[in-house]
């Protein structure tokens, strides 16, 4: 029987979209997420999932409104483990986009759009709320940034493998965001927005080039 006080879920509409760039987040685990390797089966370190999480968008469309060079973050809140949902998600999205590209963005990332995210349609049981920010991205070297005002200012590193121009990393993943998944580590890296006050600094971060779509 269903609940009557449970949140509507979000319907997917299917939309002919598609984003290659980066992704890369810092989290509450202590020591690299255990949900990259179970595919969100394991419970994180700490037994909830605290994270803020920056998408740099290099090429991308949605619905032939040009999507590239836009960036987007978001602030996720998860009780137990990454697959059995109940997320709580706040989301940034670039002030730069246009009015078809943020209500674009808004269906990619709450999973309405279909394809690669509209498992979100399951997993995420609320969107604290959407506003347009000055999401501002740092790639540098072994280095990643995300600075959202003072609501978020995260700064993440790799972490160095054997190889100084190879960073420990997981290759050939099934992981929903992408194959491979370098290995990183919290910097200054604090989070205070929607009542969450979180301090990243020394733990598990991770960064993922994407390539993700979907088609009517």
């Amino acid at each position: 029987m269903s609940n009557p006080l449970a949140p509507p879920r979000r319907e997917v509409t299917p939309a002919d979209w598609a984003i290659k760039g980066e992704l890369f987040l810092n989290c509450s685990c202590t020591v690299f997420c255990p949900c990259v390797v179970s595919l969100g089966a394991h419970p994180p370190t700490e037994g909830h999932c605290h994270a803020w999480m920056a998408i740099a968008i290099d090429e991308g469309h949605y619905e032939g409104e040009s999507l590239s060079g836009l960036n987007v973050g978001l602030l996720v809140d998860i009780p137990g483990r990454m697959g059995e949902g109940n997320w709580r998600v706040g989301a940034y999205v670039d002030e730069r986009a246009s009015d078809a590209a943020y209500n674009g963005l808004l269906a990619i990332f709450s999973g309405a759009a279909g394809g690669t995210t509209g498992l979100f349609t399951m997993l995420v049981s609320e969107i604290m709320g959407a506003e347009r920010e000055k999401v501002e991205i740092i790639r540098d070297g072994k280095r990643r940034g995300l600075h959202i005002g003072k609501k978020i200012r995260g700064e993440i590193e790799m972490i160095d493998g054997k190889s100084p121009d190879h960073p420990v990393m997981v290759s050939n993943s099934t992981y929903w965001m992408g194959p491979d998944i370098i290995a990183a580590k919290g910097l200054k890296s604090k989070v205070r927005d929607y009542g969450r006050v979180w301090d990243f600094g020394g733990l598990s971060a991770e960064i993922c080039a994407i390539d993700w779509g979907g088609s009517k």
